[in-house]
C-alpha cells in the first residue's frame, strides 16, 4: 500500500450501492489511496507507520445520523482513523451538532456528493481543516449560541482558559476563515495559526478546529 503522496481513505457506507459507488469513485482520484479494513488493522498494530504517513481519513456514508451511524463514526475512530468526513441525505440540526461532537472534519450532503467535492473535503480533512456547508456552518453557530444564552449564561456557567490570541484565531475560524487568511489578518505566519489551533485541541481534548469552535462558543469563549 503505497500512500506516501495520497491521502489514506477508509470508505463506510450503510448500503452497499453506496459503498460500490463511493470506492468506484475515488478509485479514479489520484489523490486518493483507498485502504481496506486489513491495511486499517495493520496500520493500527504499528504505530512507526502511523507517524510516517499521512493521517487515515474515514469517509462515511449514511441517510440520517441515527444510532447506527453514530456506531459507524465512533467506530472508525477506534479503528484509528484521525479524521472523519460525513455524506448525509438528512442533516438536522441535532446531527450536525452528534457530528460536530464526535469530531466529523467535513460535512457533505448526498445531492452535493460529487467527486470533486468529496476529495476537497478530503484534502481539508487530512489537513486539519474542517468544511461546512454555509448555511450547515450559519445553523451550526446559531445553535452553539442559543445554548450558550439560554442554558450556560442564566447559570453562571463558563469556562475561561483561552489566551487573547487563541481567542482571536478561534473567533476568525468561526467567521469561516482557512489558515491563510487567519495569519494574513493577524499578521501571523500559516504555521503559527497551525500551532495555535493544535496547541487549543490538544489542551482541551478536541478532535479538530469545528469542534474547538463548537466548544467555545458553548462554553461562552468567543
Amino acid at each position: 500500500m503505497t500512500t506516501q503522496h495520497r491521502i489514506p481513505v477508509w470508505v463506510k457506507a450503510l448500503d452497499p450501492l453506496s459503498q460500490f459507488g463511493l470506492v468506484h469513485a475515488l478509485r479514479q482520484q489520484p489523490e486518493v489511496a483507498l485502504i481496506n479494513d486489513a491495511d486499517l488493522a495493520a496500520l493500527q498494530q504499528s504505530p512507526a507507520d502511523q507517524r510516517t504517513t499521512p493521517p487515515v481519513v474515514a469517509l462515511v456514508a449514511v441517510d440520517s445520523l441515527d444510532a447506527g451511524a453514530v456506531q459507524v463514526l465512533r467506530g472508525a475512530i477506534q479503528r484509528g482513523c484521525r479524521r472523519t468526513v460525513l455524506i448525509g441525505s438528512t442533516i438536522d440540526d441535532d446531527a450536525l451538532m452528534t457530528a460536530v461532537e464526535l469530531g466529523v472534519s467535513g460535512v457533505l450532503r448526498r445531492t452535493e456528493a460529487t467527486a470533486d467535492r468529496i476529495v476537497h473535503l478530503l484534502q481539508a480533512a487530512a489537513a486539519g481543516d474542517g468544511s461546512l456547508p454555509p448555511d450547515l456552518l450559519g445553523r451550526l453557530l446559531g445553535q452553539v449560541s442559543r445554548m450558550q444564552r439560554h442554558v450556560l449564561a442564566p447559570r453562571g456557567l463558563s469556562h475561561p482558559g483561552l489566551s487573547d490570541r487563541e481567542t482571536q484565531v478561534l473567533r476568525l475560524v468561526a467567521d469561516g476563515k482557512d489558515t491563510q487568511e487567519i495569519a494574513r489578518e493577524l499578521s501571523y505566519s500559516e504555521r503559527t495559526v497551525k500551532n495555535v489551533l493544535h496547541d487549543v485541541t490538544s489542551r482541551l481534548h478536541l478532535k479538530n478546529r469545528s469542534h474547538a469552535v463548537a466548544y467555545a462558543l458553548r462554553e461562552g469563549l468567543i
